[in-house]
């Protein structure tokens, strides 16, 4: 069984940082695709940042500058270092992975096959 597990979220004012985890087990982080995605109440989920089993990274433009993306392969963990935060980063943050990773995965949803229960981010302004 494939479990992603997120920790680190909590509220923050306007200009701190957080550092989001996930911890992956059933799988190595190093074989998939792994991203961050956000979804606030009544909006669609948006990609924030994915990292291929190379390390190549994306990001979405809104976090681009503030946000890193990393994974410790030999602690099957993956991290979102969220440096000055907005008000509008206020979001339920999730956790993502997709086995096989492809060149073509990206932001889509329906890319990943396994996902985190996410973890509450609130900036306060």
């Amino acid at each position: 069984q494939v479990q992603l597990v997120e920790s680190g979220g909590g509220s923050v004012q306007a200009g701190g940082s957080l550092r989001l985890s996930c911890a992956a087990s059933g799988y190595t982080a190093s074989s998939n695709c792994m991203a961050w995605f956000r979804q606030a109440p009544g909006k669609e989920r948006e990609g924030v940042a994915l990292i291929s089993r190379r390390g190549s990274t994306t990001y979405a433009d809104s976090v681009k500058g503030r946000f890193t993306i990393s994974k410790d392969n030999a602690k099957n963990t993956l991290y979102l270092q969220m440096n000055s935060l907005k008000p509008e980063d206020t979001n339920m943050y999730y956790c993502a992975a997709r086995f096989p990773c492809e060149s073509w995965v990206g932001f889509r949803t329906t890319e990943y096959n396994y996902w985190g229960q996410g973890t509450q981010v609130t900036v306060s302004s």
